[in-house]
Order: C-alpha cells, then structure tokens, then sequence
C-alpha cells in the first residue's frame, strides 16, 4: 500500500469534499482560534471543490482557460492535507502550515496568488487566535501579499477583490470578528461585480473574474465557521457565446505566449530577485513567491520552455515542473452531478474528520456520544453528488441512523452501501482499499472486508454503575473495551490504556493506529507509542490526533 502524508497506509482519491453537515450550527465566534482554522480549511476546500465547474466557465481574461476553478480547488485541497498532518494547535501556527501547504501545491496563476493570501493572514497573526482586529490587519496583509506576488498588477481581477475585502473590513467601526468577516465578504462580492466593468474582455462577454469569484468563495467560507451560516452564492453573471479551443488555451496572460511553465526552486533570496528579471523579460504572467524557508513557486508564460528552466537552474535547484502548451488544451465540459462514487462516513471530532476528508471522503459530523441525525446522514448522501454511494457509520450505535438514511437515499435514486464499521479505525482501514474505478459491489465488499480485519478498541470512563462480564463497574471506573466488550477495569487512564493495548498486540498485525480524544493527555498517545516500540518493535504505528469526545483512546490493530 502507498503511504500518504500523515504515515498512515491510505490511498489518495480525488479531491475530497465534506458536506455542509460538518458546519454545524454553532455560537459565533470571538475568536479564530486554531481549531476554527482547521474547520475553515476544510470549509473551503469543499466549497471550491463544489464551485469547480462553475469558476472554470468563467475565464475570459486575458484568455479564457478553463482550469481556474481546478487550479484553486487542486491548491486548497493541499493546504487542507497539509493542515491535516500538522498538530498546529494556534491560529498562527495553523495558518502558517496553509499557507504553507498553499505555496508548494499552489496550481496556475490563480492558487499562486490565494497561496500569498493565505500566507498574509499567517504574517499578519501571531498569536493562540485572531479576534476582529487581527482579522482586519490579516485582511489587509492578504492583499498587499497579492499585489507584491504578481509583477504586473492589474485591476478587475483577484487583486481588486482583495484588497476590497481589506477596505471594507477595515470601516467597521466596532471590529467584532463575525462584522469584519461578514463586511468583507460583502466588499469583496460588490468588488467581483465590478470587475466586469473594469477590464473590456469581461464586459464583452458579460460575466465576472474567475479568481476574484474563487476569493469570494474563500471568504464565505470563512465566515461561514465564524458565524455558522454560509451565504447561498448566487451563480455569476456568464457568457452564453460558444468558447473555441483557442478560447479555452489558459489562465492568465496575453496570447503572445504559447506555454505555461511551472515548478518549486530551492534558492536564497538574492537568486531569486535575479530570476524574476530574467523571466519578466521572456513572457508575461509572472508570480514567483516563496514559503520563508527558501522554498518558491515559479509560474510563468513563455515561449521558449528551455530558457525558463535554465534561468531556475541558475537560481536555484528546480522540481516539480510541470509544463503546459496551451494548444493542446480542449475544454472539458462540465461533468453532471450525480454521478459516479463517493464516501460518506461519520467522524465524532475534528481531527477524524480531517483524515477522513483528506481521503476524498464525505464528512458527516457525530459519533460516540455525539450522534448525528438520519436527516444529516441523508444530506450528506444527497450533497455528495454521487450515484453510488457507500456510507461507514463508524460506531454500533449510528448504524440504525445511517441505515434510515441510506433506505431513504435508495429511494431517491441513489445506489447505497452500508458497511458496518463500529469504529473509526474500522473506517479508515476501510477507506484504505476504497477504489472508485473498481466495480461498485466489489468495491463495497472489499471495504467491507478490510472494516472486518480490523480489531478495534477503546479507553473510557463509566458514567454510571453497571454490570460488565468482568465485573461490576462504578462511575468513574475506566474501561478498556475490545470490539464493543469490557476486558478491562481500573482507575488510571494510562494503565488500562496500556492493558487493552496489550490484548489487542496479543494476537499479531502489521499497523496499530492510535486516535487520541479531545481529552486525552497529550503524553498519553506517545507513551503507548514507546509501550509498543518495546513491546513489539516490528509493528508499525500511527499516531493521530483524532478529537473524538468521550473517548481518550481509539486503537485499531491491521
């Protein structure tokens, strides 16, 4: 199996999307804290990736392409991984590793320059969260961010949004965070409207700049984790003249050049003021930015391939280059929404909830002792825009729910699965061997037998007095449980933590996963990672902050 970038053994998908369900409603906030980051990375990269199609039918400045809506879902989906993987546990530090994440996955012109937005608000907040204040300097440092990174500016295009974003944030007289967010959000789609005015390729063909309408979306989402509620974005005004395939060539740019040409440089800064020269005199296009650590995104447009690879070998150490010649691209018609397969599976903390959407999967909020509703399940299954569906409860008590919901779902039209996974990590061993090319019912039965290979566990704490096959329990007590069954009682977390682990090593795997709750001790997930390098050093193990309420300790062994 591939390896993916949180050392867990999961197989990468297509772009993964998580459903409106994951936003639940909940209090505005006063601060975006690191958490509040991490749900808006998931956030936005849903709602790009739900925007797609419709961003890529705007193009028409300088020449239409096609791809701008791709690019920047392709771009948020690696700062959403990258956050993923990343314990980041304050505002700056979760914004620092998207922004980051951002600039080595930025795609074309348009997620170079959000990858520079993105690294604004990281410079412009420095501490645990960012309240309305901090989210008014971040706007402003999101702008100049993207004026610096392109070598000519122009307006009425994803720069003018910006910075209208920043200037209408920046007139709220009393910043609380929920009325500078929402003052942007506004700035910035009046400011999208606008563009059709500012530059005569949108105004011929009616319709507004793709990259701003990918910012605008960006920003909702934001304020859509800030205030719980996402404003229904009303399609943009389009074009209904045909496009040709010259019409479709590229992103940005004049048509003077006949390739794009993009890749990462390992170069001190001094190399790389040298390069921006270089390359600003062989084409247009030009954004060169870096991560602050001698890591830069070259993308330009030229017509000689060679020359532009040479300047990055001069500066630098060149990789990841990609090179496009805008003649041979045709464009691609929009795909239908209800088609081919999708995952949905309930993940009970926000840690979960990244692994699993990081994956391509559908999230749907709840869990042990949070459980979502049959109407959410449902929701999900509907949003995913798939015909074929498999649905992973994750927990012995959803199952009834998420089968209401499938019933329903079948009545809809729609081809669902249920596999019976009673555990996360019976859900993530079975999105491991997920494969959306695969036949559908070998796909399902496959899932299902991976969930069934995989013993599961979990550490918690008796609410009440009961009787268990091992004994009578007080509240209190903690409880280790093997698939669903108390195999052990005791008083300390970490021991009976250890005990279960101990059973669950008894009968031999190849990888223990360990997810550790939202209350877990922070030493706890490393001290049975160094319980099992002793114990049985040839098991691989993957630790993960999964979040999950009630729950210290999920462990599942492969």
């Amino acid at each position: 199996m591939r390896t993916n970038q949180t050392g867990r053994r999961l197989q990468y998908r297509t772009a993964g999307r998580v459903t409106p369900d994951l936003q639940k409603a909940v209090d505005v906030l006063d601060e975006l804290d690191g958490a509040a980051v991490r749900r808006w990375s998931i956030a936005a990269a849903e709602a790009l990736a739900e925007h797609q199609d419709e961003i890529d039918q705007l193009n028409v400045f300088p020449v239409p392409d096609g791809d701008t809506g791709t690019n920047l879902a392709l771009t948020l989906r690696a700062a959403c991984d990258a956050l993923a993987a990343d314990a980041a546990p304050t505002a700056a530090a979760a914004l620092r590793t998207l922004a980051r994440g951002a600039v080595l996955g930025a795609r074309g012109n348009s997620g170079v320059i959000v990858s520079q937005i993105l690294r604004g608000f990281a410079d412009a907040i420095g501490g645990d969260s960012c309240d309305g204040p901090g989210l008014q300097a971040a706007l402003r440092q999101a702008a100049d961010h993207a004026y610096a990174a392109v070598a000519e500016p122009l307006e009425g295009t994803i720069l003018t949004v910006a910075r209208a974003a920043a200037d209408a944030g920046a007139a709220v007289g009393a910043p609380a965070l929920a009325s500078v967010i929402k003052a942007a959000v506004t700035g910035a789609s009046d400011a999208l409207d606008r563009t059709t005015e500012q530059l005569p390729a949108l105004a011929r063909a009616g319709v507004v700049d793709a990259g701003g309408r990918g910012l605008v979306v960006l920003l909702d989402s934001l304020a859509g984790v800030i205030t719980g509620v996402r404003a229904e974005l009303a399609p943009p005004r389009r074009s209904a003249r045909p496009r040709s395939v010259l019409e479709s060539a590229r992103e940005a740019g004049s048509d003077r050049y006949a390739f794009e040409v993009q890749y990462l440089l390992d170069a001190d800064d001094s190399s790389v003021a040298a390069l921006r020269t270089e390359l600003g005199r062989m084409g247009d296009s030009l954004v060169v930015v870096g991560t602050g650590e001698g890591v830069w995104n070259v993308h330009v447009h030229v017509n000689d391939v060679g020359a532009a690879l040479e300047a990055g070998v001069e500066a630098g150490r060149p990789h990841r280059i990609t090179v496009v010649r805008f003649a041979d691209q045709v464009p691609t018609p929009p795909v239908s929404r209800r088609t081919g397969v999708a995952v949905v599976a309930v993940a009970p903390g926000e840690g979960l909830a990244h692994l699993f959407a990081g994956e391509g999967v559908h999230v749907v909020g709840g869990g042990p002792g949070d459980n979502p509703s049959m109407a959410e399940v449902l929701a999900a299954v509907r949003n995913s825009g798939a015909s074929h569906v498999v649905l992973l409860p994750n927990a012995s008590q959803v199952t009834a729910v998420v089968d209401a919901a499938a019933e329903q779902a079948r009545e809809d039209g729609i081809d669902v699965a249920v596999v019976p996974t009673r555990s996360p990590v019976q859900g993530l061993a079975a999105v491991a061997v997920h494969d959306a090319a695969r036949r559908f019912g070998d796909d399902v039965v496959a899932m299902a037998e991976a969930a069934a290979a995989t013993r599961w566990a979990e550490v918690t704490v008796a609410q009440r007095e009961a009787l268990t096959s091992i004994g009578r329990v007080e509240a209190g007590d903690v409880l280790g449980l093997i698939d669903g069954e108390v195999v052990e009682i005791g008083t300390s977390v970490r021991d009976v933590a250890i005990a279960t682990l101990d059973r669950l090593l008894g009968v031999g795997g190849e990888l223990i996963t360990i997810l550790a709750g939202r209350d877990a001790d922070p030493s706890l997930a490393l001290d049975l990672r160094a319980h099992i390098a002793e114990a049985a050093p040839l098991i691989e193990v993957a630790v993960f902050d999964g979040g999950q309420p009630h729950y210290p300790l999920l462990l599942g062994v492969e």
